[in-house]
């Protein structure tokens, strides 16, 4: 409702404590505050993005917010993700924000959607709110809601980050561009590696964050001028900020239904892709088994990072970096380890291992993957091995 009856929208007097540094700006005032308790944004995600905007959202006045998450409180989560807490690790990420929300501001109205958004529920999830917020980590998510906001023409406001880098925008507004402009077709599949990968320094997702929020509450009041057709891209080691201009692209797909957005991203087998071998793998209490029975037969080949095998090892493991097998040199080196003997490969949790496995067997090497990596043989095998 982005379009009120302000004559319907009343503030009672804590209201008008409360947001009184709101009331006395005259970009705001009255009928702003009134304007952003009639709004109701959508927010897919309470995780490094979402933590900050949700807080800033609620403190602002917005009068309804909806979230989307079915994930739980994780010790790891906590760097970054501020709206929870240590006393909510093990429990729904929703009901952690919720509960935060309600402390700032009691008179926010928090709708919770509980599970994983997909083009099932996209479209009935999305539907009662005025802006939706992308505040995910993954290709397939991006794409389902751009089309969905497109499909039932609300703004979309995109942030993204990952290491020391972020990246803003405002995507289907007032006929500007959507995420399909700025990216057509998505990346291969683990050609981007996520922040459980890459890893995210912790106050990045704070800075993009509150800017999705600041896009949001300029939208709900009819201030400024917004982010469309302009990707702010932010480097926080250089604490610098640059713009890239973003145009509809006059060829782009017309959007009129919802499709399988894990099967366009490549995460699904299509077609020939079906004919594709899986990678062979093994379980974390197979690979203990293995090394307790004293086999000399095998090299365990660690694909990590040097910072991440300085924080935690599997006894045993030889470090070879995924980059170096992408780079040529390190499959030579996996060669001269082997001599002879089978290989079996891990990282964190499996990802990146069952990359290089794949590398490697264009190379002629066949091997076997660690299934979940190394934080599985915390988990399950030896408790004293750091998770990160």
């Amino acid at each position: 409702m982005l379009n009120p009856n302000l004559e319907e929208i009343q503030l009672d007097k804590q209201e008008y404590q409360r947001y009184s540094r709101h009331l006395i700006l005259p970009e705001v005032g009255l009928e702003g505050q009134k304007r952003l308790k009639a709004a109701s944004v959508l927010c897919i995600g309470t995780g490094g993005l979402g933590s900050p905007l949700l807080l800033y959202l609620a403190a602002a006045g917005v009068g309804r917010i909806g979230i989307v998450d079915s994930d739980v409180v994780d010790h790891s989560n906590l760097q970054r993700q501020v709206i929870h807490g240590t006393s909510w690790v093990g429990k729904p990420k929703i009901e952690s924000a919720k509960n935060r929300i309600l402390e700032i501001n009691p008179f926010c109205q928090v709708d919770l959607y509980e599970t994983w958004i997909t083009s099932e529920n996209a479209i009935d999830i999305a539907t009662p709110y005025d802006i939706v917020i992308d505040g995910t980590d993954n290709f397939p998510t991006r794409y389902l809601m751009n089309d969905v906001c497109v499909m039932l023409n609300k703004p979309n406001i995109y942030g993204s980050i990952f290491r020391f880098e972020g990246q803003a925008t405002v995507f289907n507004y007032e006929g500007g561009p959507n995420y399909r402009d700025l990216y057509p077709e998505p990346p291969p599949p683990g050609m981007v590696p996520s922040c459980a990968e890459g890893g995210v320094l912790g106050v990045l997702p704070g800075v993009i964050g509150c800017i999705q929020a600041t896009e949001a509450i300029k939208i709900i009041l009819g201030q400024g001028t917004t982010l469309s057709g302009r990707l702010l891209l932010y480097n926080a080691l250089d604490m610098k900020f640059r713009e890239l201009k973003l145009r509809p692209n006059p060829i782009r797909p017309v959007i009129e239904k919802l499709i399988d957005y894990d099967q366009f991203c490549g995460m699904k087998p299509v077609g020939t892709q079906e004919a594709i071998q899986k990678v062979p793998e093994m379980t974390v209490t197979e690979l203990k088994q293995l090394i307790d029975s004293g086999a000399k037969d095998f090299v365990l080949l660690d694909v990590r990072n040097p910072n991440e095998y300085q924080i935690a090892q599997i006894p045993g493991s030889v470090l070879v970096p995924l980059p170096d097998i992408e780079a040529g040199k390190g499959v030579e080196k996996v060669k001269e380890l082997l001599n002879g003997h089978k290989l079996i490969a891990h990282c964190k949790m499996g990802g990146r291992s069952a990359k290089a496995l794949g590398i490697l067997k264009e190379a002629g090497i066949e091997g076997i993957n660690v299934k979940g990596g190394i934080t599985a043989w915390s988990q399950e095998v030896d408790p004293s091995v750091p998770q990160y």
